[in-house]
Formats: structure tokens, sequence, C-alpha cells
């Protein structure tokens, strides 16, 4: 997985400020950035899924335009999500204005001039980036613009989903490999179109579709949460959610595998990734797999053995203690 990290440290003073702007700007839509703090410390981390960034940074205190000449200049036709995870902020689009503080999201649309302010004296402010091209949202560009420049919550519901989405995707971007990058790609789109979809709900602007997008996102969340209960099942979700068994398995019609198939997978991706922990090594196989929801040691086996052509056993050996086979197996393939 493409991952690029920038940090201010070891700079000069007077390159501090336009090296975090160039790294910044290598991955985001271009803009002007001030800020008077003489001594500028920060950091950009950037994961890139397929045409999709992630942009984690800390900054000081800073002011940010974008002006009609950067979008007559570059415009990627995007829309840029900003999570504030410290500090706080103010935000200026499309005629509206938001106040935004730590675990909230704030929308905004490249292709329109806008304004921010990040306020985070004395200390340093932190904040996720993502930039997602327009195209790749299934929503109308007349129903997103109902909520360009305006802020939602990420403390919970969906945006909560979103913004613990976020901050995972970041957290483990080394672990995940170039196969990942699609399928975190998608994720990170659904859920985006979940949050979006939950904001025009509140105003009476949703589709059926959008609306079997924000339940499916929920269901997802839901099963994550709960892949170590053995008793998790289909019949289990649906009365969760209040819905009937055929209603749930509606809702994952168009999925390339079935609900149970999905759990299944993964339950198995959990289980290779503590089997190729090293931290790990000490725990017996059987344990991991009674951990994510595999009560049978027998049946796990079998089923890790589907899915990666090896037993568990084998597969911890190897990924152990060979580096590249780890990576070459980094996804259940079957």
């Amino acid at each position: 997985m493409r991952v690029s990290e920038f940090s201010t440290d070891g700079l000069p003073a007077h390159d501090r400020l336009p090296g975090w702007i160039e790294s910044v700007e290598r991955s985001l839509t271009p803009s002007r950035v001030q800020s008077e703090q003489n001594d500028f410390r920060g950091w950009v981390r950037t994961v890139e899924l397929d045409n999709v960034q992630v942009s984690t940074m800390a900054y000081p205190p800073l002011i940010v335009r974008r002006s009609a000449q950067h979008i007559r200049r570059s415009d990627p036709e995007a829309y840029q999500v900003n999570l504030i995870l410290s500090g706080q902020g103010w935000t200026a689009q499309a005629g509206r204005e938001a106040v935004i503080s730590a675990g909230e999201f704030v929308l905004f649309d490249t292709s329109r001039t806008f304004e921010g302010r990040r306020i985070c004296a004395p200390d340093t402010a932190c904040g996720i980036v993502v930039e997602i091209p327009r195209a790749l949202l299934p929503l109308p560009p007349t129903m997103v613009s109902l909520l360009v420049g305006a802020s939602f919550s990420g403390r919970q519901g969906i945006g909560a989903m979103f913004r613990r989405w976020l901050t995972n995707l970041d957290r483990h971007a080394t672990e995940f490999t170039a196969a990942d990058e699609p399928s975190l790609s998608s994720i990170t789109v659904e859920l985006l179109v979940a949050v979006l979809s939950h904001q025009l709900d509140d105003a009476g602007a949703t589709s059926p579709e959008s609306h079997r997008r924000v339940l499916r996102v929920r269901v997802r969340d839901y099963v994550e949460q709960r892949l170590s209960d053995p008793n998790l099942s289909p019949t289990a979700i649906a009365a969760a959610h209040q819905i009937s068994l055929r209603h749930l398995y509606q809702i994952f019609d168009d999925e390339d595998v079935t609900l149970s198939a999905w759990i299944r997978r993964q339950r198995l991706e959990n289980c290779r990734r503590d089997l190729a922990d090293p931290r790990l090594a000490s725990r017996p196989v059987h344990a991991i797999a009674s951990r994510w929801g595999f009560t049978d040691a027998a049946h796990f086996s079998r089923a890790f053995r589907n899915a990666y052509d090896m037993p568990p056993s084998v597969y911890r050996r190897l990924t152990l203690t060979d580096q590249p086979m780890q990576r070459s197996t980094s996804t259940v393939h079957k």
C-alpha cells in the first residue's frame, strides 16, 4: 500500500511551512496556507487508495483559502471531508459557515472557493482530510450540494463509524498491501455515502437506495464489533436491526458474497492477522480461532485451508519467518 510521510523535524525554520505545504499538496487540492507561527512544526501522512486520498496531519494555527484563481489553475472535481481530531476550526463555503471542534466533520467541494481557520493554541491541532472524486459518489450532486460547507458530528451513529474507520485506516496503514486498496477505497466511499445520506435523510432528501446503503453500513459495523461472538448469525443480526431476514439478505444481494460468507471472511482475516503477529506467537492456534468466533478447531482448520491453501499452523510458521510469504497471502482469495 502506498503510504507517504513528511515531518518538519530537522528542517531549518524558514523551510518548514513551505515543505509542509508542498507535502500536503502532493495529495490534496492546492490552496493558500498561512501561519503566523514563527516556529512552524507539523507532519503529514498520506494513504493512497486508488483515487481516494486519506491524509492525517498535525499543524499549528493556520489560515487556509482556496480562491477562484486556484480553481482555474487546478480543480480535481472532488469532495473533501475534514475530520477534526483536536483543536477547533472555522470554515466558510457556499454561503455556509461552520464552527467545528474535535470529533466533527465538514464537507468541501473543490470546485468552490472556501476559507478555513484552525485554532489550536497553545498546542498542535490534528485532523484527517479525505479527498474523493465527485464521480465516485453515487449521490446526485444537487443533493450533496445541500451539505457543502456544513458540519456534522462524528461522535455518534453513522458519523462515529466513519470517524473510527478513518482513524483505524491511518493507524493500520502499513499492515495493508496494494491488493487491499480497492476494497479499502470502496469501504471509505460507502461509509461517506452513508454519512451524507443520513444527513440528507434528516432533511427529507434521501432515496430508498440511500436508506439501503445506510442500513448496510450499520449492519457491517454491528457485525465487525461482534465477530468474536460464536452466536452471531443472520437471524440474530436481523433481529438486532428490527428487520426481517429476507430484508437483511436483500440489502446485500448485490454483493459478491453472501452475508454469511462475508462474516466468515472477516473472521478468517482477523485470524490470519493474529497468526502473523509476532506478539501473539505464543498463543495457541485454537485460542486465536476462538477469539474470532470459531468454536470448532477442525472446522476452523478446514475453512482456513480453503481460504489460504494451507493449515493455520503452517501459515503462522511461514509468515513469522518469511515476510514475502506474508505479503503474498494477505487477503482471502476463495
